[in-house]
C-alpha cells in the first residue's frame, strides 16, 4: 500500500537533500529504511548512484551507503513498488520544479486508473516544496491547472468539489535555511551535511502542515510551522537571504580579470559591501510590500536587522551557488548563463517590480542582472 504513515521520501539525492536524509535519520543513527531518496524522473544521476555507492560525510566520519536500499529511481518506479511515501520532501534546482509537477500529476492519474481516488482515503503523498526562489503561487497555480487539464481529457474523474482543495491541500512550502555540500562529481562525489539548519513549513491545508511538521520533528529535523502561514511572505525573506549571499556572492567571488573564489558568508557580509546589502533589502522589501508579502506592520528596519542575523547563522558556509559555479569552472562546463537559484529570484522581482509600476526596483533589479552576466562572460573568457 501506498502512502504509508511514518514515511518521508527526499527527491532528488543531492546536496540538501542528503543534509535533510542526515538529519532525518537522526545523524545516521536511525537507518530503518523510513526515510529513503527518490531520483527525478529521467535522471541519470540518481540512476547512477541508485547502482552504487552514495557516501556521506559529516565530523570526521564517513558512511558509504548502497544507492539500491536507500534510492528509489522515481516517482513511477515508487508507485509500481508501492513506495510512495507520506511526505514527499522536494529538493531540486528550482528549473526542475516543474518535471516534479507534472510527475505528480502523472501519479494522480495512475492512482485513479487504479480506483485508489476513491474512498475516504487519499494516498497522494503531501509534498513539501524546498528549493530556493519565489514561486509558490506560480507552481500551485500550474498544478491545479495540470489537474484540469488531465480532467479535461479523461484522464482524472472530476476532482470539484471534494477532492481538488484535498489535493491542492497537500502542497506545501518548505523555506530553509539548512546547508549541505558535495565535494566531487558522478559516483565519487561525498556529501557533507552541514549542522541542523531550520526550515518553516507554509502554504496548504493548516492540519496537513502540521502534521508534516510533526514527522519531521520526531525525525529528528528542525521544522517549525511558520507564524505567517504565507508562502510568499516567507519566499522573499528566503529571497533575501539567498540574493545577499549567492547573487552579491558570485559578483564578488568573480575578479574583475574572470578569477573567480568561492566566498563564505562572512566574506561576503563585510562592512565595505553594507551599503550595496542595504540598497538590495530596500528594492526587495518595496517590491514585497506591492505584493502584499510585506504587511503595515512589518518595517524595512526590522526586515534589514532580521535578514542580516539569518544570513550570518551561516557564515562559515560557502553559498550554493558559488560552490555549483566552482564546480562548472573545474569541469570546463561555464557558460554565461545565470545558476537556477539566481533566475528564479531575480525574474520574479523584475515580473513584480513591473506589474507594480516600481520602475526604480525593476530597474535596480534588471541592473544586478547584467552586472552578474558582465562577470559571468569574463569568467567564460578566460577559461577559454
Amino acid at each position: 500500500m501506498n502512502g504509508a504513515r511514518g514515511t518521508i521520501g527526499i527527491a532528488p539525492p543531492g546536496a540538501l537533500g542528503v543534509s535533510f536524509y542526515y538529519h532525518l535519520t537522526g545523524g545516521m543513527t536511525a537507518l530503518d529504511g523510513a526515510v529513503y531518496f527518490m531520483g527525478l524522473d529521467g535522471s541519470r544521476s540518481a540512476r547512477a548512484l541508485r547502482q552504487g555507492l552514495l557516501h556521506i560525510r559529516k565530523d570526521g566520519k564517513t558512511w558509504s551507503l548502497e544507492g539500491e536500499r536507500i534510492i528509489v529511481e522515481s516517482l513511477d518506479a515508487a508507485f509500481e513498488a508501492g513506495k510512495i511515501p507520506e511526505v514527499l520532501l522536494v529538493c531540486p534546482n528550482p528549473d526542475q520544479l516543474l518535471g516534479v509537477i507534472t510527475s505528480l500529476v502523472t501519479l494522480l492519474e495512475k492512482m485513479a486508473a487504479r480506483g485508489d481516488l476513491h474512498g475516504s482515503d487519499l494516498y497522494f503523498p503531501t509534498v513539501v516544496l524546498s528549493s530556493n526562489g519565489i514561486y509558490f503561487q506560480r507552481v500551485r497555480q500550474i498544478f491545479v491547472e495540470k489537474l484540469e487539464e488531465a480532467t479535461l481529457f479523461g484522464r482524472l474523474p472530476d476532482l470539484w468539489p471534494d477532492l481538488m482543495p484535498r489535493i491542492v491541500g497537500k502542497l506545501l512550502r518548505g523555506v530553509t535555511i539548512q546547508t549541505g555540500l558535495r565535494d566531487g562529481s558522478g559516483a565519487e562525489a561525498v556529501y557533507i551535511p552541514g549542522d541542523r539548519g531550520l526550515s518553516r513549513l507554509a502554504g496548504g491545508d493548516p492540519k496537513v502542515r502540521e502534521r508534516c511538521c510533526e514527522l519531521f520533528s520526531e525525525r529528528g529535523a528542525w521544522f517549525e510551522l511558520a507564524k505567517n502561514s504565507a508562502p510568499t511572505r516567507l519566499e522573499f525573506d528566503k529571497g533575501i537571504i539567498n540574493l545577499i549571499a549567492n547573487f552579491f556572492g558570485l559578483i564578488h567571488a568573480f575578479g574583475d580579470d574572470g578569477s573567480f573564489r568561492p566566498l563564505r558568508v562572512e566574506e561576503i557580509l563585510v562592512p565595505e559591501n553594507t551599503a550595496e546589502v542595504q540598497e538590495l533589502i530596500r528594492h526587495v522589501f518595496d517590491v514585497g510590500v506591492a505584493v502584499k508579502a510585506y504587511g503595515p506592520g512589518d518595517s524595512y528596519e526590522q526586515v534589514v536587522g532580521e535578514m542580516l542575523h539569518l544570513s550570518l547563522v551561516n557564515a562559515k558556509h560557502v553559498p550554493s551557488s558559488l560552490q555549483w559555479v566552482d564546480l562548472r569552472i573545474r569541469q570546463g562546463l561555464l557558460t554565461a548563463e545565470f545558476t537556477p537559484t539566481e533566475e528564479w529570484l531575480i525574474t520574479p522581482l523584475i515580473k513584480y517590480a513591473r506589474s507594480a509600476g516600481l520602475a526604480e526596483a525593476e530597474r535596480y533589479f534588471e541592473s544586478l542582472r547584467a552586472r552578474l552576466l558582465t562577470k559571468l562572460r569574463r569568467a567564460v573568457a578566460r577559461a577559454r
